[in-house]
């Protein structure tokens, strides 16, 4: 009897997954733990492995299809097995509680890269697993010389001396360059950590990339995140009625106490204090104190938020990522810039876990060290409001009926004119221009 291939669920809040790429054509036969097939789901890239042997029967699915969980989109069994034309839904409760436990075994075993490895774990000493990770090793692939089968530092070291760490490939790249009698030594990967994919393999075959013409534009199907970002911009752009404002704030004070805390800060955590920390703790106090700024909206319902949750914009190659730091209005400077810098370095890194990137409350995208004075940010749905905060810069300004030179920013907050009004949006604006210019309340 075939067998059902669907969307799984990787996580408690995730309703659908971007087909990124088929592993196998239909005919071609299948292994169970073979990798089928690879999503993407909040950002970050997974690869899905089948569940039962056979042959993929049917597709039902392109890339860069968006799939709700649960759904059939293809089928595993013998040559010649009769199913649908067409994918019939919702997968069945047999079938899918089946998965479903292969699924939640994997999704334990998700790494920080976003791959998904197999359910067993291989034996390792500390030691051991820290060096494989440095030199990208795969540990089930190290034979392992101490008490049952346990890899040591030196059975690491011996596999690495000796030349044995296996080129990561995607299956079908690896299929491609078979055929095309290509060696995968000399491919540069472009993918996660240095992978070959299906682009690196055929950019290399000559004629395959040539153009009819002679035009010399340059054209790319918008696919991946860039598709998932642009479906979600365009989604809280034309539902939510964005209304923007701004204030500038004289950071003076703000620059004085980045002085006295920087060297504090660096000697606790290592790291350096920004002013997006200092920001970010800011928003959080204020947003502490104005629930309705700090809400969701979902289903024509407002939820009011206790937690105070911020995601943090974070530019990334062909895209933008937005991981989210929890319970700021409880956690001080130090914990902040840790923490901003950590999820900031994954993000860039593409090593975040996917319970990073949900949650938030407020979102904070900081331009600042751009040529950027001001800018309309997009609101990420279901927020109600997001922050964007321009550059700092040295400006003329009237004290107290004299003109003197102070470090101004701009920032403007764009809010869901459906679920806040003008009034509540500006007090709020006004408070955090009040505290910024104070920023030693901050430390109370």
């Amino acid at each position: 009897m075939a067998k059902e291939i669907f969307m799984p669920k990787l996580s408690s809040t995730m309703e659908t997954g971007t087909l990124l790429e088929w592993f196998k054509e239909e005919g071609d036969t299948v292994e169970t733990g073979e990798p089928l097939f690879e999503i993407l789901t909040d950002k970050i890239n997974i690869e899905v492995e089948s569940y039962d042997d056979g042959i993929l029967l049917k597709k039902y699915f392109a890339t860069d299809d968006q799939v709700p969980v649960n759904h059939v989109i293809g089928y595993i069994g013998q040559a010649n097995e009769q199913v649908p034309a067409e994918s019939p839904g919702e997968s069945g409760e047999s079938s899918k509680s089946v998965q479903e436990e292969i699924t939640n075994e994997k999704t334990q075993n998700i790494s920080v890269t976003g791959q998904v490895s197999t359910g067993e774990k291989t034996r390792a000493t500390p030691a051991a697993r820290r060096v494989a990770k440095a030199q990208l090793v795969e540990l089930a692939l190290v034979p392992g010389n101490g008490p049952n089968g346990r890899v040591h530092l030196k059975d690491i070291n011996q596999y690495v001396s000796t030349g044995q760490i296996k080129t990561k490939v995607t299956p079908l790249a690896k299929k491609i360059a078979e055929q095309e009698n290509i060696d995968l030594s000399a491919i540069s990967g472009s993918g996660l950590n240095g992978k070959i994919v299906k682009h690196d393999i055929t950019a290399t075959i000559p004629g395959k990339n040539k153009k009819a013409s002679t035009s010399s534009e340059k054209r790319r199907k918008i696919s991946g995140m860039r598709k998932v970002i642009a479906d979600r911009m365009s989604q809280s752009a034309f539902t939510a009625p964005h209304v923007t404002l701004t204030s500038e704030i004289d950071m003076t004070k703000v620059k004085e106490l980045r002085v006295q805390l920087l060297p504090i800060i660096e000697k606790q955590t290592g790291f350096r204090l920004s002013y997006t920390e200092v920001i970010i703790k800011a928003v959080g106090s204020v947003l502490s104190r104005f629930p309705s700024i700090n809400a969701s909206f979902v289903n024509d319902e407002i939820i009011y938020n206790d937690d105070v949750h911020i995601g943090l914009a974070v530019a990334v190659p062909d895209g933008l990522m937005v991981p989210v730091m929890y319970d700021v209005n409880h956690k001080g400077l130090a914990d902040l810039t840790t923490e901003a810098k950590d999820i900031g370095k994954r993000a860039r890194e593409q090593k975040l876990l996917p319970e990073q990137l949900k949650g938030s409350t407020f979102t904070i995208s900081n331009l600042g060290m751009y040529a950027i004075d001001g800018f309309t940010p997009i609101i990420n749905q279901p927020e109600t409001a997001i922050l964007g905060v321009g550059r700092m810069q040295e400006k003329p300004v009237v004290i107290k009926g004299a003109i003197e030179v102070r470090p101004m920013m701009t920032i403007s907050m764009s809010f869901d004119h459906r679920v806040i009004d003008g009034a509540p949006a500006a007090e709020f604006l006004t408070e955090l221009k009040r505290v910024l210019e104070n920023p030693f309340e901050l430390l109370v």
